[in-house]
């Protein structure tokens, strides 16, 4: 009868286990995709505050779920597409991206305040910049060319995101203070912290290749 170690090993050597590292990234930021395209329903007024936060609970367990899959996997791989710490501390910065995107869907409800259209050009730049992540991830076993593109592509979404927020702030303070002018800077500063975590897990890849010598 064949151990687990045994396994393990020849898993390893056929490249299984870094196939699957690999698959369970892609489906935390699967996961993570579908937190933006509902947050972004819930800009477009697709679905009310209420409906949006139930249902990103839902996305949320999901994109934990995959998180903890694959912290288990790096625990127990003995070779890993890259170092098992820098992979970590990549899932880790996603898995913040998905928290981002479910304050501001919990905040807006709690603030009773609407979804805002105007928070759309942000959200189509984080899902470009999840996106580009996801085709990086798929390329780690290939060619090194294609992660670096792949996490500036995703640094230049997070760019955009930061600059849609300085713009909507401008147009914020233009306007006359209301009673939900202080809700809404507070899901301004939500979004403009979701660009960042974005840009941090383009950072944790690159830098993650960096020390692989590519």
């Amino acid at each position: 009868m064949v151990s687990a170690t045994v396994r393990r090993v020849i898993g390893d050597l056929t490249g299984r286990t870094h196939r699957t590292t690999i698959g369970l990234l892609t489906a935390q930021l699967d996961a993570t995709v579908r937190g933006v395209d509902l947050a972004a329903d819930l800009a477009a007024g697709r679905v009310s505050p209420p409906e949006a936060r139930e249902r990103m609970a839902g996305v949320e367990h999901e994109g934990d779920e995959r998180r903890a899959a694959l912290v288990a996997e790096l625990s127990a791989a003995l070779t890993t597409p890259l170092d098992r710490e820098d992979l970590y501390r990549f899932s880790r910065s996603v898995d913040d991206v998905l928290d981002g995107l479910r304050d501001l869907v919990r905040e807006t409800d709690l603030f009773g305040l609407p979804g805002n259209p105007a928070d759309l050009p942000a959200l189509r730049a984080v899902r470009e910049g999840l996106i580009a992540l996801r085709e990086a991830v798929g390329a780690l076993t290939g060619t090194p060319a294609r992660v670096h593109q792949g996490a500036m592509a995703a640094r230049k979404a997070a760019g955009r995101v930061r600059r849609a927020y300085q713009e909507a702030i401008a147009a914020l303070l233009r306007e006359e203070v209301r009673v939900d002018t202080l809700g809404r800077r507070e899901l301004l500063r939500r979004l403009d912290g979701i660009g960042r975590r974005l840009k941090d897990a383009a950072a944790d890849l690159s830098d993650a290749l960096l020390k692989r010598g590519h």
